[in-house]
């Protein structure tokens, strides 16, 4: 059963399946709620723009179909990624309108003095454009596939809502106490923490000169004056250099980054009711892993795992995919030495032996394969591998060809890689033309298997949601990594989901493998006792 909602920024309508209107979305909820027992497929121009208010009403719902999200998969199918995606341009490349830029989603642009507003697109919108992207998606060359990538995507962007909404447990006066043991007490505003400014009273010492740490072209200059040219203000290049000054602007840069990123200020913008409230963006990044437009949830810092506490009462389910992106190239080449290999809980350790080597250089060799690497003893072990596993080895190749040339390449569900920009074929025929070459070779060689890891991780996460007892949620997501929130009494069986989940979702995409994709699933009072 389909039920169409039209919803967009200040409006929209619900249809039936009947098509007789229910009501406005901003009072939607008990319809909703009503017409969710019926477990139908909603169809709506954006998640992030109507799901939100639904669950501030206490109504979560079971699937969707996220008309942008969908229209922005297709035309990067049909080599036209970047153009706008909205489901109003959708409507407007359909009737042969002029095109309106894309304005959605929570930072949408708001319309200066003289801009009209837009206006909420209606249901017969909506209705034409589902239309037309099911026809466009039966046009493609594996329409089941397609399918099961814009249903795995949907269900993303419910995930991401629903994350956002509950929030990930973070302890506020675990995360003081641990800022003031790193970096002093709070300062007052536009000062620095008292550690933070003892390290820049060593570092300006130790050069002879009082300058700006958080410069990089300040650090430069004082590197130079000291007679010891960088290139580059990374630590792993900084590191390198003898200087007394080293060690305490090395600290200081550590230190200042906590600050920045996830000091008190960072708190008092994304910490709510003790939780921790990110903005995820589904599809943030080409190859299909998520973004975040706030709060940094991707890259939250090992030493603050330690402020992300379960209730009380309550407890922490973390899994993680082991070695995932080198399990899905094995299920993707079908290659069976490789997925021999990968059938072992530790894959390089496997492929270790299948080299007769040392595990820390069958890694090497497999990273290098996806990811194009050649120095060192890259070389060496890649041709180990080309021998060891042909057609993987093969099917990485073979995607860098197809960069190389100009080409697009496809994850295993279909999402596709952008097109050469004209800039990368002004550089081919010039000097720089067989670095820009290998660089897009490279680029694509690692979108097929990044690509499609994402698409696992994004069907793992949907059949997780399915699974989970309630009153167990989903709360964290990171590329390969789940949380999942749940009283400690339903922790076995959050566990025995994830298991269940991760299976499901190999069989979903590549169907009877020997390939075995392992969560490592732990059930933890703090998040930092996870690792």
């Amino acid at each position: 059963m389909n039920v169409v909602v039209a919803a967009g920024p200040g409006g929209g309508g619900v249809l039936r399946p009947d098509g007789e209107p229910v009501r406005a979305v901003a009072d939607l909820a008990g319809a909703v709620r009503e017409l969710e027992a019926g477990r139908p497929r909603w169809v709506w121009t954006d998640t992030r723009e109507v799901y939100p208010a639904l669950l501030a009403a206490g109504v979560r719902l079971t699937r969707c179909h996220d008309l942008t999200l969908t229209e922005g998969l297709l035309l990067g199918y049909e080599g036209r990624y970047g153009e706008p995606h909205s489901a109003q341009a959708a409507y407007a490349r359909l009737h042969g309108l002029p095109v309106p830029e894309d304005h959605h989603g929570p930072q949408a642009r708001q319309a200066t003095l003289f801009e009209e507003e837009p206006a909420p697109p209606d249901a017969d919108l909506v209705a034409q454009v589902h239309a037309d992207q099911l026809r466009r998606i039966e046009a493609v060359e594996d329409p089941g596939r397609f399918r099961l990538l814009v249903a795995a995507e949907s269900a993303g962007a419910l995930i991401a809502a629903e994350m956002g909404h509950e929030g990930m447990p973070w302890r506020e006066d675990a995360h003081d106490t641990l800022l003031t043991g790193l970096l002093g007490p709070r300062p007052v505003h536009g000062m620095r923490p008292a550690k933070l400014q003892a390290l820049a009273d060593e570092v300006a010492a130790a050069f002879g000169a009082s300058f700006n740490p958080d410069s990089p072209q300040q650090i430069v200059r004082a590197f130079k004056a000291a007679g010891v040219p960088v290139a580059s203000t990374r630590a792993r290049e900084i590191k390198e250099i003898d200087h007394p000054g080293v060690a305490p602007l090395l600290a200081y840069k550590e230190l200042a980054r906590i600050y920045s990123f996830h000091g008190w200020s960072w708190a008092d913008q994304w910490v709510r009711d003790h939780r921790f409230r990110p903005e995820y963006v589904v599809g943030g990044v080409v190859s299909g892993r998520w973004a975040t437009s706030g709060g940094g949830a991707l890259q939250i810092p090992k030493v603050m795992r330690r402020v992300v506490v379960a209730d009380e009462g309550w407890t922490l389910v973390v899994a993680d995919a082991a070695q995932l992106e080198p399990r899905v190239l094995a299920a993707m080449a079908g290659d069976g030495g490789l997925a021999g290999a990968a059938g072992q809980i530790d894959l390089y350790q496997a492929l270790a032996q299948s080299f007769g080597g040392e595990r820390d250089n069958a890694k090497l060799a497999m990273l290098s394969a996806m990811y194009g690497g050649t120095s060192g003893d890259a070389s060496r072990l890649l041709a180990v591998m080309r021998q060891r596993f042909p057609r993987a080895y093969r099917f990485v190749e073979d995607a860098a060809r197809r960069g190389e040339e100009g080409h697009l390449v496809r994850s295993w569900l279909g999402r596709t890689c952008p097109p050469p920009s004209a800039r990368w074929r002004e550089l081919v025929s010039g000097p720089e033309g067989s670095r820009a070459v290998r660089d897009r070779g490279r680029f694509t060689r690692n979108f097929v298997v990044q690509a499609t890891a994402a698409e696992w991780a994004l069907a793992l996460m949907a059949v997780l949601r399915g699974l989970l007892p309630d009153p167990a949620r989903l709360v964290f997501f990171q590329h390969d990594e789940v949380m999942v929130h749940c009283p400690a009494e339903l922790a076995e069986e959050v566990v025995a989901a994830v298991g269940t989940a991760a299976g499901e979702a190999t069989r979903l995409l590549f169907g009877p493998t020997p390939v075995r994709f392992p969560m490592q699933a732990l059930a933890v009072r703090c998040y930092a006792d996870a690792k």
